[in-house]
């Protein structure tokens, strides 16, 4: 079954959806519509009380929901959550968000994706907040934003890294920030630049999560601990997480990149129990007795995590191995560069290179001069090899519609 808001759009593509779906037996709007079935009228045919056998109540291990992921990578996934899945957002709203009885949460967040669930419904009510609900069509406006803070008396914010690069371009001076307590962001990784700028304006620090759509929160700068800008923090004491190196090996050393993975548990709350209909998928997911996440990060002494990359986003140039993060965060200090994506480009000789594709500020136009000075300000703050030899300007980069930029659909151009 499937339920239509009135919305023309979205019921014709059910319509044309449901020539490819036998197994979809109902389908309804609110309203009169043909082929369609009235909810409210339907409604209203049953009893408030669902009888059910011992057998036919859910358990805690049936999966209760999917979500797609964002699909920065390949093809969506469609990705099976059971009834546990909630109490893994404890973490995440309480210990992470930081929001606070009787506060007032605001996640900028699209309903169709996993961080709706991190941001807008389990996590916040169990720790006694209300939920700020606001949409926007079309083109992400800051000002249009920044005055429902004050307003509104809002005391936590979370948003995409997407979101506070174009925050931070406005006169956050002219705005009321005193009910904010706490501002935290996930979904990829947040340049240090942006953190400053938005400290030294608000007063208030980001502090960085990370996580999944198959997870909750599983690394991040919690409440209860000094946080560290830039970093992903440490782990969320739920998961047993692990670094592993190429061979499957643990990575124990302080500064040695690893993928991100976690060990599996009987009682595992959190963590979801396999890709939809994909049982060989799942099975790669799951199979060592560990759930590899595919994303690469090293830890400090003090054992704060750092994220590198995708393991699909790292350059391979000339033996070289060089993680995107750390190329656009020094070009995130360039004050020419709004926005910014580094791909390896294909190279006869070195393999990959290196390349920059870049949404200038405004007052910036492109030059042979400006891309000069945008490389040997990477040259000055990374090692010299990371350096952008391509740079491409561009009026906006590929994004999903979670706010992550599509590296995928990047390098994908530049093999044409």
């Amino acid at each position: 079954a499937v339920i239509c808001i009135n919305e023309d759009e979205v019921i014709e593509y059910v319509e044309e959806a449901a020539e490819k779906c036998p197994g979809l037996k109902y389908k309804f709007t609110i309203g009169k519509r043909v082929n369609f079935l009235d909810l409210h009228e339907e409604a209203v045919k049953y009893s408030d009380v669902l009888e059910m056998t011992a057998e036919e109540k859910p358990q805690l291990n049936d999966p209760m929901l999917v979500y797609f992921t964002s699909g920065t990578t390949g093809q969506p996934k469609m990705v099976a959550h059971n009834f546990k899945y909630p109490l893994g957002h404890i973490m995440t709203a309480y210990f992470w968000q930081a929001v606070v009885d009787d506060g007032l949460h605001f996640t900028m967040a699209e309903s169709g994706w996993a961080k709706f669930s991190w941001g807008k419904i389990y996590g916040q009510w169990i720790a006694g907040s209300a939920v700020f609900c606001y949409d926007y069509y079309g083109r992400f406006t800051p000002t249009d934003i920044l005055p429902l803070i004050s307003k509104y008396h809002i005391t936590t914010f979370c948003a995409p890294p997407t979101i506070y690069r174009f925050l931070i371009r406005e006169n956050l001076d002219a705005y009321d920030f005193s009910s904010l307590v706490s501002c935290t962001t996930a979904g990829e990784a947040l340049n240090a630049e942006v953190f400053r700028l938005f400290k030294e304006h608000t007063g208030l620090e980001i502090r960085e999560g990370f996580g999944q759509t198959e997870t909750a929160v599983i690394l991040a700068n919690f409440r209860y601990s000094k946080g560290t800008p830039g970093s992903c923090g440490k782990p969320d004491p739920i998961y047993d997480i692990r670094l592993f190196d190429y061979d499957d090996k643990e990575v124990t050393e302080p500064g040695v990149e690893g993928e991100i993975v976690i060990k599996l548990k009987e009682k595992q709350f959190g963590l979801f129990v396999g890709y939809f209909n994909d049982p060989d998928r799942t099975e790669k997911a799951f199979g060592t007795g560990y759930y590899h996440t595919g994303d690469l990060a090293y830890k400090d002494a003090d054992g704060t995590y750092w994220f590198v990359g995708r393991k699909d986003d790292i350059i391979k140039s000339s033996g070289y191995r060089i993680g995107p993060f750390e190329v656009e965060s020094a070009l995130m200090e360039h004050p020419a560069v709004l926005e910014c994506a580094i791909t390896g480009a294909p190279h006869p000789i070195r393999g990959q290179v290196v390349k920059a594709t870049i949404v200038l500020n405004k007052g910036y136009t492109p030059s042979e001069e400006l891309t000069k000075d945008i490389q040997n300000h990477v040259k000055n703050t990374t090692a010299p090899y990371k350096y952008p030899r391509i740079v491409e300007y561009v009026t906006e980069l590929p994004k999903t519609i979670s706010g992550k930029v599509k590296h995928k659909d990047i390098r994908e151009q530049d093999k044409k």
